[in-house]
Parts: structure tokens; C-alpha cells; sequence
């Protein structure tokens, strides 16, 4: 009776342990006695996990432990290389072919290794054409130059468009904003006031999922640094800013004009437990979810809880008339739903709102929040 109790045991330790990993499976044809590789993409470089010498069907299995955010991965054979994004404990199927392995392989079981082979393939696509286009004897330098350009920003705007901004928290698109044209980013946020705000998308969204992942802290801490390059080169290229006066922060800010006229920044509260709120005053919901506010905001504004309300309200006077005795911070984006803003935060939807500790770091959002008052409460 003991060595059953011992073999139960001993069986549900093992179902246990096969819990927590994920398995990565399938078989690359024609490459017979090639080293295929199983590599983490880490921030700082490539870790080799294990390998395996093919055999004549091909087929191989790697395993690792399951990690609480999504993290990814790469298949090698020389310079082939098949990129996968992980997700906890699922199964992931590849099945190629040698030489072309990059290009020419299946992936089922996984949906974001499939997107992520399409942006893969688009990638190559768009490097080839710049080959072609850096070729060709007939332009002039300038002319190649403007051509490749034009075709960067092209798939930029596509891939912003179909795989960025509708799921920032995707391993997809966070895999999207490291693509690059042979040494050059395509998305670069160190010189570019558009491509910050494409990774503070990303950023606020992992930070929303996954408050804890080294990778989101990293994106917010490249979109940062980002805005920060951008404002010291405007400062010394316009002589007004005085650059050792431009500070980071852990949010990314918001600077609009409340119903008084007065220029508030997101950023300047921190001290303090802000609900960032965006809304629509000229919504049949408004006096609902206002009054669920003023609620709040009386309970624990005196133990240091503000509101910062961003109206997308399209009427001025409206929401001026609106706001005109709410007790908290009340400003408008005059751009609406066309704001930039709406997509470095991910609002696809509103009324929608946002938890910031003392410490002007995020913390979560109306769909990962499930109690607010007691969220707000745990933070004061």
C-alpha cells in the first residue's frame, strides 16, 4: 500500500513539473547531421539552451520552464533562424526545410508564432527590395536613398497599423518594434518623436499585463529615454530649453489645458495615487460614472488620491459647462478619438481608466482592476 502511495505521489510530482513548462517540437527535412540550436532571445544578447544533431527524419524537441510573462525564443541552423514567442505552458509545432529554413517552415499551436512569421516574412520582403532598389544603376544616390526611405515608411505604417496598435500587448508586437534593415532599427525611438510613442503603446500595455516583466520595465525605460533625447536635441537646436533640466520619469506624460486654462502635467502628481480617466461627457453613461467618482474622490482625496480627467469631448463650451464644478483635475484633448495619445495608452474604448501609484508608476487598468476602491485603497 506504501509503494502505491509513493508511485501516486512520485506520478502527480511529474504532472506537476510537465505543468510548468512548454515544449517546442517538429522536424526541419533535409538537414541531416546539422546542429539545430534552441536559443533564448534575451535583452542583452542570445543564450544557447540546447541543441540537437538532426538525424535523417529531422525531428527535435526542446522544453523549458514556463515564465510568467510571455518570452521568446529562436530555432538556428547557421544563419537560418526561426523566431517563437512563448506564452506559459503551450506546445509549439515547427516543421521546415533546409536551406531556407527562415522562410520556409509551418508553425501551428501558437498564434502569435504565426503572426510573428508573417512580420518575419514581410522583413525579408522589405530587405530585398532595398537590395534591389540599392542596386540599381539607373538612380542616383539620392534617389535610392528617397526610395527606401518611402518603403520603410510604408511597412511601418502597416505594421503599426495591423499589428501594433490594435494589440499592444501582443509578443507580436512587441517583437515588431525590433525589426530591423540590415544594422538599422525600423522603429527608432532615440530619434523619432513617432516611434516613442509607438513604444510607450507597447510599454504601457505590458506594463498593464505584466507590472513585473523585465522586458516591459526595459520598453518604458527606451521610450523614456527616448523622449528624453528628443526634448534635449530640440532644446539645443531651439536655444530656449535648458537640456540638464530635462528629467525622466516612470509614466509617460500627459500635458493638457484644464477648464481654467492651466497647463497640468500627469507627471506633476506624482506623490500622489492618481485614477487617470478618460472620457466622453456627451455620453448617455456620463452622470453615472461621474457620480461613481466624486464617490472616490470624496472618500480618499483627503489621504492623497486625485483624479486626472481627460475629456475627448468634441464641444469645448459642453465640456466646460460640464466640468465647471468637478473638484479634480479636468482637461480636454482638443484632437478627440484622433488623439496619439489614446493609442500610446491603448484606449481602444472609453470610458477607460488608468491606477498610478505615489511613485508615477502604472499600475493597472479597468480590465485588470476588479475592485477599484479597494485598488485605490491598498495604494494610499
Amino acid at each position: 500500500m506504501k509503494k502505491l502511495v509513493i508511485l501516486a505521489v512520485a506520478a502527480l510530482a511529474m504532472a506537476s513539473c510537465s505543468k510548468n513548462k512548454f515544449h517546442v517540437e517538429g522536424q526541419i527535412n533535409n538537414a541531416k547531421d546539422s546542429v539545430l540550436y534552441f536559443e533564448n532571445i534575451g535583452l542583452s544578447g542570445y543564450d544557447v539552451l540546447d541543441s540537437v544533431k538532426l538525424g535523417d527524419d529531422g525531428s527535435f524537441s526542446f522544453s523549458g520552464e514556463a515564465q510568467e510573462a510571455p518570452e521568446f525564443y529562436r530555432l538556428r541552423i547557421s544563419d537560418q533562424i526561426i523566431s517563437l514567442a512563448i506564452d506559459s505552458t503551450e506546445t509549439v509545432t515547427v516543421k521546415g526545410q533546409w536551406p531556407q529554413m527562415a522562410s520556409q517552415y509551418e508553425v501551428s499551436g501558437s498564434d502569435e508564432c504565426q503572426t510573428i512569421k508573417e512580420l518575419a516574412l514581410k522583413q525579408m520582403d522589405l530587405q530585398q527590395r532595398a537590395i534591389l532598389v540599392s542596386r540599381n544603376q539607373g538612380l542616383t544616390v539620392d534617389q535610392v536613398n528617397d526610395s527606401i526611405l518611402s518603403m520603410i515608411r510604408s511597412y511601418k505604417d502597416e505594421v503599426k497599423r495591423k499589428y501594433i496598435f490594435p494589440a499592444p500587448n501582443k509578443s507580436s508586437a512587441y517583437f515588431a518594434l525590433f525589426q530591423t534593415l540590415g544594422n538599422m532599427l525600423l522603429f527608432n525611438p532615440q530619434t523619432d518623436k513617432d516611434d516613442i510613442k509607438v513604444f510607450a503603446a507597447v510599454a504601457t500595455s505590458w506594463d498593464t499585463y505584466w507590472p513585473e516583466a523585465e522586458r516591459g520595465r526595459n520598453l518604458h525605460n527606451i521610450a523614456i529615454e527616448g523622449m528624453k533625447n528628443v526634448r534635449i536635441n530640440e532644446a539645443q537646436a531651439n536655444r530656449t530649453i535648458d537640456a540638464s533640466k530635462v528629467q525622466e520619469t516612470g509614466l509617460i506624460d500627459i500635458a493638457l489645458r484644464d477648464n481654467k486654462g492651466q497647463m497640468r502635467h500627469l507627471t506633476d502628481l506624482k506623490g500622489k495615487v492618481v485614477l487617470l480617466d478618460f472620457h466622453v461627457f456627451a455620453t448617455n453613461d456620463s452622470p453615472a460614472r461621474i457620480l461613481l467618482l466624486r464617490e472616490l474622490y470624496n472618500k480618499y482625496h483627503g489621504q492623497g488620491l486625485e483624479i486626472y480627467q481627460v475629456s475627448l469631448d468634441a464641444d469645448e463650451h459642453f465640456w466646460k459647462q460640464q466640468t465647471a464644478a468637478l473638484p479634480w483635475i479636468s482637461v480636454r484633448e482638443d484632437k478627440g478619438i484622433s488623439s496619439s495619445m489614446l493609442a500610446v495608452y491603448n484606449v481602444q474604448a472609453v470610458p477607460e481608466f488608468f491606477l498610478i501609484d505615489r511613485g508615477n508608476n502604472l499600475i493597472g487598468r479597468s480590465q485588470t482592476i476588479k475592485d477599484l476602491d479597494q485598488a485605490i485603497k491598498s495604494l494610499l
